[in-house]
């Protein structure tokens, strides 16, 4: 909304203005009034309101006569609420009065012209354009906010592109136009008024680069769209304002939030006076709208699963039919990365994350896809991106790729409260290394993007200690029917060693691990003298192996205290999982299929088959994850992964990606997330 303008009034001359509808115009009555004059008097014609702003302890009107004392703490204001038929249609007269106050010492007409200038968005997100008197510049969270939303348009609806729509400036098909804004700019008023004036639609030099805008010109009985701000478009002089038009504009987001970008885009249009060919073109008014880009958002392991991902390999067809049959019962969606595709790399985990975004009449998918570029690397881009699934990835400049950027380091939480605080969509879950002096944290173009979608403000992890280096690797939520709706499921060797105490002193000492598989002294570390290890009672007394599992077990106690600080969490909302690990290169690895590393669809979970003791015939690992998750009204299918993951340092979580259903809640009701970050007093805050 433009701010009031002033207007300097002469007892020696006509003065003409041009006023807006909507807004108000101040006069200035001071610098014009003659030598001697104490007070004045004002009157306009019937088409101008006039408002006289004064405090009475300061000034006081004069005995009823319409006159007021010319005295500090006064304001004239004046404002037109229809636009005018004609140029000067309207006019007001100052007259100055002196001590005598009879006959008046001088006299300022003031010619006036109304027009309307208005550009209007959906403030009130519900899919609708109407002129609101609310605040256009400003942006508010919550239920009961305003403020205009902008999705990023990083789709490919066009099939014949080769790159997603907001890399161009054509919209080709009308469903381009799903994934924008509208914006309509509103003129009226006498076409000689504009014949002297410019109508320019105009966006910062430091927004060319986050905003498209596209004008709807409607000719023949067809629209074209013209690209008219963006990259290196600043400014679009309207043409043909004059009389009563609307002009409808298509804006589309070409950046999500990241860092030095809020997300808040302005755009503006302004009222020059261009009637003095001899002097520079003047403002008259500006009205502004603010946008503000949505985010990107994770999707946890408690919303609904729509499709899974998963590639084929040599040597994983078994574990491609358990996983098709799990997915099957699960009534999901299953897509096969074939071998041309994946080119022989299996962990479609780490290649991509999948999110959405969403805006008042319009959300899709969006795959980011992560910088480790294996072999994988053109799957996101050439297989998933299309009509209404869009596509966002970060590049590090040093092209300096890390374990940690790889994407089965990337969580999120189910929604938590947290001392007070609200996180209802959950918080972003990343690991990094803190604890050694070498230690490396994801890219920072990664950690800066997924901080400025604000909205799941990220946790850090540590995962110094582990070998590949990702959080997947010993935890993961899974839904629950009770207390929060979900539990946190953390790796614990503490709990494998006392299953194994346990069954010992049943007499089971001797019942054995990894029966039926081959080649584990090509798997399992040398030095933990394999030989010892197939047994629970060789593991148990081996102390090597149990001072290794210490160690692992104390990293996971530092970040279970972090989850529970960061995300509100108990101990009853944590359920320890049976785990072992062993370590090389003084990094941990999994020494039985880490069976955190799972894959949730709804109730269906698929856990690595751990291949552990057999007891009356059955693996006393698997009982215990079954009598520990069944009674959540879970479904436990345990998918050998072995040979064809495991060995190969990763699981079924490594091996498959998820694409779900979004919140049902809509990101912009939530309260502003900035505001309830100052008041949480969070621990544990190591990083920073």
């Amino acid at each position: 909304m433009s701010r009031n303008r002033t207007i300097q009034l002469s007892c020696q001359q006509l003065t003409y203005t041009t006023c807006v509808v909507g807004t108000k115009t101040a006069i200035d009555v001071y610098g014009s009034m003659p030598l001697g004059a104490i007070s004045f008097d004002i009157q306009g014609t019937p088409g101008v309101r006039i408002c006289i702003v004064y405090d009475p302890d300061i000034v006081k009107h004069c005995n009823g006569k319409g006159k007021w004392y010319l005295m500090p703490g006064l304001e004239v204001l004046l404002s037109m609420p229809t636009p005018s038929d004609s140029v000067s249609s309207d006019k007001v007269k100052v007259s100055y009065y002196g001590a005598k106050g009879k006959s008046p010492l001088g006299n300022a007409m003031l010619y006036l012209t109304s027009v309307v200038i208005s550009l209007d968005v959906d403030t009130d997100r519900n899919g609708l354009i109407n002129k609101k008197k609310c605040d256009k510049t400003s942006w508010t969270w919550g239920s009961y906010g305003h403020g205009a939303i902008l999705l990023v348009n990083c789709d490919k609806d066009n099939s014949e592109s080769s790159d997603v729509d907001s890399t161009d400036e054509m919209i080709d098909i009308s469903q381009d136009l799903k994934d924008m804004s509208s914006m309509i700019l509103r003129t009226s008023g006498p076409a000689a008024l504009f014949a002297s004036h410019k109508v320019i639609l105009h966006i910062s030099s430091s927004d060319s680069d986050k905003v498209g805008v596209f004008h709807a010109k409607v000719t023949n009985s067809s629209t074209q769209f013209q690209h008219v701000l963006g990259r290196n478009k600043f400014c679009y002089e309207m043409e043909d304002v004059g009389g009563e038009k609307e002009n409808t504009f298509f804006v589309e987001g070409l950046r999500f939030p990241d860092a030095g970008f809020s997300g808040f885009i302005t755009i503006g249009v302004t009222l020059l006076d261009c009637s003095v060919k001899s002097l520079p073109n003047s403002p008259v008014f500006t009205d502004l709208v603010v946008f503000r880009v949505a985010p990107w958002i994770m999707t946890p392991n408690t919303l609904e699963a729509k499709e899974v991902f998963v590639c084929r390999v040599p040597g994983n067809s078994k574990f491609l039919e358990q996983l098709t049959d799990l997915v099957k019962r699960a009534q999901c969606k299953l897509t096969v990365c074939g071998e041309d595709d994946n080119r022989g790399d299996r962990w479609i985990q780490d290649e991509m994350e999948f999110g959405y975004t969403e805006g008042p009449n319009h959300c899709f998918p969006v795959v980011f896809d992560s910088p480790r570029n294996g072999k994988l690397k053109d799957f996101p881009f050439k297989k998933i991106l299309g009509p209404d699934f869009g596509y966002v990835t970060r590049e590090s400049a040093s092209k300096s790729v890390s374990g940690q950027d790889a994407f089965g380091n990337l969580e999120v939480s189910p929604p938590v409260t947290v001392k007070g605080k609200t996180y209802p969509f959950g918080r972003i879950l990343i690991g990094g290394n803190i604890l050694a002096s070498d230690g490396t944290r994801m890219a920072e173009i990664l950690r800066n993007f997924l901080y400025a979608q604000q909205i799941q403000s990220p946790v850090e992890l540590c995962v110094d200690w582990l070998l590949v280096g990702h959080v997947d690797e010993f935890m993961t939520f899974v839904p629950a029917h009770n207390r929060k709706g979900f539990r946190l499921l953390l790796a614990s060797p503490t709990a494998c060693y006392q299953l194994f105490q346990e069954k010992k002193q049943q007499g089971y000492g001797d019942a054995t691990m990894f029966q039926g598989l081959d080649n584990l002294q090509d798997f399992i570390d040398d030095l933990l003298s394999i030989d010892g290890l197939l047994s629970i009672d060789g593991l148990l007394s081996n102390e090597k192996m149990k001072a290794q599992n210490n160690h692992v077990q104390c990293c996971i106690n530092w970040n279970r205290d972090i989850l529970k600080a960061q995300l509100g969490l108990t101990d009853q909302d944590i359920i320890d999982i049976p785990s072992l690990f062993y370590l090389k290169h003084a990094k941990a690895l999994a020494f039985f299929p880490a069976m955190v590393n799972m894959i949730v669809l709804g109730k269906h979970l698929g856990i690595p088959k751990p291949f552990g003791p057999i007891i009356e015939g059955k693996c006393c690992l698997e009982e215990r994850v079954l009598s520990l998750l069944e009674p959540l009204g879970l479904s436990c299918t345990f998918i050998d992964d072995f040979a064809s993951y495991h060995q190969n340092y990763g699981n079924v979580h490594c091996g498959t990606n998820v694409r779900r259903k979004p919140f049902d809640l809509k990101w912009w009701h939530m309260k502003d997330p900035l505001i309830q970050e100052q008041n949480l007093n969070i621990p544990f805050n190591l990083w920073n």
